[in-house]
């Protein structure tokens, strides 16, 4: 009955059955850290039990530049811990009605209490939560601060499991408080060139590639590229085999099928 009414559970639903470790390459390291600080503490509660120190983190900030895998390694976390997953945009919090969206925050965590364990995540967080001014409006700065208390009511009870994760490209943008209320922070940064070759590889493993595309080369050519970079990227090279299909077919002697993707196809997506 609860899954019913649930505003969330069809993003929930999604995030559950798509993405898990598997479906991230490059960030290694980083998976490693949420899983000993955040995935842990709540699969194996019993064995924390007596301590305050290693509770999991009531916020977690997930910052880089974007395209990296921010989004992504948040719903493979909910995935992998058993966590329920709740997208919160911050227009769900906007209200027209004077003192609505302070009753919707809190209705935002009463739910996300009623669904332990459960991660609350905010894209942009910085769009939402970023330093508060005397220029705020009342409404706007009153929402920021129910939000702020109904989080710290979350430190209280050491034993309800919602996390606060948040994902931004601005982590200088979000106010102080906001910050402290985040100790555990992961930067996910530009892949390097190992890590751009793990990616291409994911990419591309049910893909109909050439055996003689060489990917290390591939990753030495497109320096600076994110992981969507990476993906796009791949999918120029793939329409390019789609568009030799095409223009092969006024041939009647062509066979129907559309060749696999060549090294020139990669480099000329990478233009």
């Amino acid at each position: 009955m609860v899954d019913a009414i649930d505003p969330t559970r069809k993003q929930k639903v999604e995030a559950q059955k798509q993405i898990t470790w598997r479906d991230i390459a490059g960030l290694d390291e980083v998976i490693t850290e949420l899983k000993e600080t955040v995935i842990l503490p709540v699969q194996k509660r019993h064995l924390f039990q007596g301590s305050r120190l290693l509770q999991p983190p009531k916020g977690v900030l997930l910052y880089g530049p974007p395209g990296c895998g921010k989004t992504l390694i948040a719903k493979a976390t909910a995935k992998e811990a058993g966590f329920r997953f709740i997208n919160l945009q911050p227009s769900t919090l906007t209200d027209k009605w004077y003192g609505e969206s302070q009753k919707l925050a809190a209705a935002v965590f009463s739910l996300a209490v009623k669904l332990q364990p459960s991660i609350i995540f905010i894209d942009e967080i910085d769009s939402f939560l970023r330093s508060r001014s005397s220029s705020d409006h009342e409404a706007t700065a009153m929402m920021k601060a129910q939000f702020m208390s109904l989080w710290d009511g979350l430190d209280t009870d050491h034993h309800c499991q919602v996390i606060i994760m948040g994902a931004t490209n601005r982590p200088q943008d979000l106010d102080s408080a906001i910050l402290r209320r985040m100790p555990t922070r992961f930067h996910i940064n530009q892949p390097s060139m190992r890590q751009r070759e793990q990616i291409l590889k994911l990419i591309l493993e049910n893909e109909s590639v050439d055996l003689s595309v060489d990917l290390v080369d591939i990753a030495k050519e497109t320096d600076g590229f994110s992981g969507s970079d990476l993906r796009e990227m791949c999918r120029d090279a793939a329409l390019l085999c789609v568009r030799d299909f095409v223009h092969t077919q006024n041939d009647s002697s062509s066979e129907d099928f559309i060749r696999p993707i060549h090294q020139s196809d990669l480099q000329k997506g990478n233009q």
